[in-house]
């Protein structure tokens, strides 16, 4: 697996790449530009100042040796001739004069028109770049001024300077390597590190942390990645919690059924005590039964399940609640008032909204005082329904309160322990009306009772 820093540099030789490419055709543009064109037009100025001495009729040998003076302080080759086939006695090289000036040539020549040309010779083993100025007098072509150079190449005009120009180069990419390997180091380094610990992570050791020393991208993932491995740690944390209590919770009923029914196999109790016995361990088993299921709920409550929401009217799914408790309620001789609003119509799912009802409603009756009453209350606000389920009761410390939606909390452990509870009522409680897109509220007194406050959305007409 070819790795990041690899691919970087492959990133940086190609930018380099495209950037020698591009230099060199720009390099040829500006020869070709500046250079060649500058060259034509100089000599072309030259040409037609030379030919402003003309003075007209046949072109004299005065002019022709004043011309030719001019070679002296020219960096071009200059000749005037009578007849383009004079040339081959001035230059040092062949041309083929049907070609050097043919008809259509003549024709631009007659009109006052300067000819360039450039051709490779083989003399001067480079291009020469000509230029024809014409000499006319009425319509006639009495003779032209010749000029020619030959070109430079593009690496001979910096000739002297090229082995300085290559050195510089050289240096210039050992320093850039050298300041894209350091930077490569420096932007590698925290990659490394998450590499490191996203290792260790998957290895079980979620105290893994890396060092933030910057607020650019990289720093902002590992920003990320820390508070991840913290949220990873305390879930653990919260999961090795989880099931050292609940087999805590497991530990004692298991060992009263255990513990009984060995006694009554071995026949060491019988009569009375047996029975009694007999009744501990059915308790014990239902105690198991009752925490086994509030478990699987939670589990499942605690992965956000979407469960089908269809419309209900909030007081009956209140009244259907309180019918399954009857029996609770007669035992403990208390009383339900009700002030509940039958149209209130909420989007829930049946099964999961009684189960909200059931859970609150049957803590009211196990905590209440006997000959109280519990009073249930519904109401509109701002869009939401809002029930309220009052007890007059022992009540919550107000130190407990913070807690008592944690799984497995229990405010008086010995007594709920001994009335069947396990802690984790309120805790699904608190899951299912998050799903419901609901809140949960619980004010307490001690001694004075306790009212539980749940919102739900109301069914948007």
């Amino acid at each position: 697996m070819k790795k990041l820093s690899g691919k970087i540099w492959s990133l940086i030789i190609l930018f380099l790449t495209i950037t020698v490419i591009f230099m060199a055709l720009f390099t040829n543009f500006l020869y070709d530009r500046l250079y060649v064109k500058d060259s034509e037009q100089s000599m072309i100025d030259v040409g037609q100042r030379l030919s402003s001495n003309y003075q007209g009729g046949k072109v004299s040998d005065e002019f022709v040796e004043k011309v030719e003076d001019f070679n002296m302080y020219s960096i071009f080759n200059v000749f005037a001739v009578r007849n383009p086939k004079e040339l081959s006695a001035c230059i040092p090289f062949e041309i083929d004069y049907d070609t050097l000036v043919g008809p259509e040539e003549r024709r631009q020549l007659l009109k006052g028109e300067s000819i360039t040309k450039i051709g490779y010779e083989k003399r001067f083993e480079r291009e020469v770049i000509s230029v024809i100025v014409p000499l006319t007098d009425q319509n006639r072509l009495e003779g032209i001024i010749y000029l020619y150079y030959p070109l430079a190449r593009i690496t001979e005009l910096a000739n002297t300077e090229v082995i300085f120009l290559i050195s510089c180069i050289a240096l210039f990419s050992l320093i850039v390597a050298f300041l894209v390997h350091k930077g490569l180091r420096h932007i590698m380094r925290p990659l490394n590190e998450l590499q490191a610990a996203v290792g260790k992570m998957s290895d079980g050791d979620y105290q893994t942390r890396v060092n933030v020393s910057s607020k650019d991208e990289i720093g902002k993932l590992s920003e990320a990645f820390n508070e991840m491995a913290a949220a990873i740690q305390t879930e653990d944390e919260d999961k090795k919690t989880f099931l050292a209590t609940v087999s805590h919770e497991l530990r004692t009923p298991i060992s009263y059924v255990k513990g009984y029914s060995e006694a009554i196999q071995n026949h060491l109790i019988d009569g009375k005590e047996k029975d009694e016995a007999i009744t501990l361990i059915n308790r014990e088993a239902n105690r198991m039964e009752r925490l086994t299921n509030e478990l699987l709920q939670l589990a499942r409550s605690s992965k956000e399940q979407d469960y089908d929401m269809y419309p209900l009217v909030l007081a009956e799914s209140i009244r259907e609640s309180l019918n399954l408790l009857k029996n609770q309620f007669t035992q403990k001789e208390l009383q339900v008032n009700l002030d509940i609003d039958d149209d209130l119509i909420v989007l829930a799912n049946e099964e999961k909204l009684k189960q909200i009802f059931i859970n609150i409603i049957e803590n009211a009756v196990r905590y209440s005082y006997k000959n109280t009453a519990i009073h249930i209350l519904t109401n509109a606000m701002e869009g939401n329904a809002i029930i309220e389920i009052r007890d007059k009761g022992i009540g919550i410390p107000k130190d407990d309160l913070p807690y008592i939606t944690e799984p497995f909390y229990r405010v008086n452990k010995a007594r709920s322990r001994a009335d069947g509870g396990s802690g984790l009522g309120l805790s699904i409680v608190k899951d299912l009306v998050d799903q419901h897109k609901g809140k949960l509220f619980i004010q307490s007194e001690v001694g004075k009772g306790t009212t539980v406050t749940i919102t739900l959305p109301l069914l948007e007409e």
